[in-house]
């Protein structure tokens, strides 16, 4: 059972690791445009920052999951190298929790907050008055698909002998 679990969410985190790397080419897409059209054409960009701020944000929060699968993250390693490997295991274990217990809180807080964008009709201050729930949605998808990496991580943990 832990095992279909751990291969289904790095399944999704390598899915939202391909969607993290297509947000971010629309959005050097949307940048090349944005230039054309703001000093070639010396015309407006209404949507364009936007997208950009707003593809960009999406792409790390929903990019996280695969970061963390794939060990991707930068690290300070100095310390876990010195010390025994049983005691190395038991740092990952403690950071893996820590960062779980930390993404949970995040899932949380940006869930009042989605709920609270969504029920006020809050928008950018923008021409474009973008509604303020898409940038936030994939903040919390990204949130807790990271959470539920974390679960796996632990669990892959769980397996390795102390």
């Amino acid at each position: 059972m832990t095992r279909t679990y751990v291969d289904f969410i790095e399944r999704l985190s390598r899915l939202c690791g391909v969607l993290s790397a297509l947000l971010l080419i629309f959005a050097m897409l949307v940048v090349c445009e944005m230039i054309v059209i703001r000093y070639i054409l010396r015309a407006a960009t209404i949507w364009q920052t936007e997208a950009v701020v707003f593809s960009a944000t999406a792409a790390i929060f929903l990019g996280a999951p695969y970061v963390l699968m794939t060990k991707g993250h930068v690290g300070v390693d100095v310390i876990q190298m010195l010390v025994k490997p049983r005691t190395r295991l038991r740092m990952e274990r403690t950071g893996a929790l820590l960062g779980m217990v930390f993404c949970i809180t995040m899932v949380v807080a940006t869930a009042i907050h989605l709920y609270e964008a969504l029920e006020g009709g809050w928008t950018t201050p923008s021409v474009a008055a973008i509604p303020l729930w898409m940038p936030l949605a994939p903040m919390l998808v990204g949130l807790l698909l990271l959470s539920l990496q974390y679960v796996a991580e632990l669990i892959k943990l769980a397996g390795e002998p102390t």
